[in-house]
């Protein structure tokens, strides 16, 4: 028979008395614990909350690339590892780093800030600007690089750089601008326009990556140091990114869907700073934006769930749409909010709408002429035509790269440009959004030249 016997008397009262004294244990550790804590909040100085609030939007990045070991045919190849950083623009995966970190690469590896890993491939390219255009397939959404601008940068403002310097994995670096709006020239092949410059530590492996304020917003994306020189390194400032990015997301956008919306972003001086807003400019003419009553001086608050603050939020907010697909947009309209409902329509029912003219014109901001076959022929015997440039919008793609009138197009990408008919076949094949950036060929003063154009708004 079980017998349930009580516990000595002692015992018990021992029970008490360890009870009674590991309770007051705790309760005099609780003090301790606060005052640990309220040191490390005194620590907590603004530049590491502004690291806190980025980090987890700051990826590294590992390339390889093959070469060969030497110029005969049928000898070995080495593999090369590359370095590099990226910076999280859209929860599904998309990431913005420098075009020559990913350039003639065969592999691409993105780690996150958790130690997870993911290849990663290139969707699109802004060689002028050195951009590039990333995507991963994360199961999870991924944290973003909140937005600020360059415009109001100062000398001697303190900056902060993470990246993969080295290697070494989300490196932090700080120092001060040391100048806005310098051009650089590295080499005969690489320039650039309008940097920053920064004494903030930038080594090998920090390209792509990000260099912020205080607020821990982006301000520019790391791209270059002056070799053999000390403290000096330089950004491309964010606002030059955004419209970049903007644009890489259009392309690939566009070829599915139609809004009719022109818009730029655009900076307003509030209490607290810069407030960036996205502006409709224009509005086409029996478009879906105009369907759905948007005007012209409409501020773009919300698309469809993405809140939007910079241009590019316009576009990533309807880049995984199609025709038909109704989206509601919140606009502010003289200080009222509104809500409307935009029904986008296909990309070829749109351009069936438009003239081959019109079609040129809105794709890429140029008109274009027949020209006599001679003419191009007597500067180049292996060109049969082209097409001679007669007009250039001033804000369009053709006009960024650099596209004048006068010049001949004589081609598109790896086609003949001697009709109109080739142009369209080129602005409408259904490879169109990988053919960006888009080489063209032009005849000027003699001679012919290659460059890159982007499909404008």
């Amino acid at each position: 028979m079980l017998v349930h016997r009580r516990l000595p008397i002692v015992l018990a009262a021992l029970a008490v008395i360890l009870c009674r004294s590991q309770s007051g244990a705790a309760q005099d550790t609780l003090p301790e614990k606060k005052a640990v804590l309220a040191r490390l909040e005194a620590r907590r100085n603004l530049e590491v909350a502004a690291i806190d609030r980025v980090k987890a939007a700051v990826v590294n990045i590992h390339s390889e690339r093959t070469v060969q070991a030497s110029a005969e045919p049928f000898t070995n190849s080495n593999r090369i590892n590359g370095m590099g950083t990226g910076i999280v623009i859209d929860p599904r995966g998309y990431i913005v780093t420098n075009q020559h970190v990913v350039e003639d690469v065969n592999l691409l590896r993105i780690r996150l800030v958790d130690g997870s890993t993911y290849n990663a491939q290139v969707v699109s390219r802004n060689p002028e600007l050195d951009l590039a255009l990333l995507k991963i397939d994360a199961p999870q959404p991924l944290a973003t690089m909140p937005m600020g601008t360059a415009s109001d940068l100062m000398v001697g403002e303190t900056v902060i750089a993470i990246g993969n310097a080295y290697g070494y994995e989300h490196t932090v670096s700080k120092g001060i601008v040391s100048a806005i709006k310098r051009d650089v020239s590295l080499n005969k092949e690489l320039s650039y326009k309008s940097l920053i410059q920064t004494d903030a530590s930038i080594n090998p492996g920090n390209s792509g990556g990000p260099l912020i304020n205080i607020h821990g917003e982006l301000v520019g994306v790391n791209v270059a140091i002056r070799a053999g020189a000390q403290g000096i390194g330089f950004a491309i400032p964010v606002d030059n990114m955004i419209r970049a990015v903007a644009e890489m997301f259009r392309l690939r956008r566009r070829g599915f869907c139609h809004d009719g919306l022109i818009y730029q972003d655009f900076l307003e001086r509030a209490d607290d700073g810069i407030v960036r807003l996205v502006v409709v400019n224009r509005v086409e003419t029996n478009s879906p934006g105009a369907s759905a009553g948007i005007r012209p001086g409409d501020v773009l608050v919300k698309v469809g769930a993405v809140k939007i603050a910079c241009s590019f939020d316009v576009e990533r907010a309807l880049l995984d749409r199609r025709g038909g697909d109704a989206v509601p947009v919140v606009l502010r309209r003289q200080n009222q909010e509104q809500h409307v409902e935009l029904v986008l329509v296909s990309a070829d029912r749109a351009s069936a709408k438009q003239t081959p003219l019109e079609l040129v014109w809105s794709k890429l901001g140029m008109h274009l002429a027949p020209i006599a076959t001679e003419q191009v022929a007597r500067i180049n015997r292996q060109l049969h035509g082209g097409l001679e440039v007669t007009a250039v919008h001033s804000e369009s793609a053709a006009a960024k790269a650099g596209i004048r009138k006068g010049d001949i197009l004589v081609g598109l990408h790896q086609w003949e440009t001697l009709t109109l008919d080739n142009v369209l076949y080129v602005l409408n094949h259904p490879d169109w959004s990988n053919f960006q950036p888009l080489s063209f060929y032009i005849v000027r003063g003699g001679q012919v030249r290659r460059g890159w154009l982007a499909q404008s708004n």
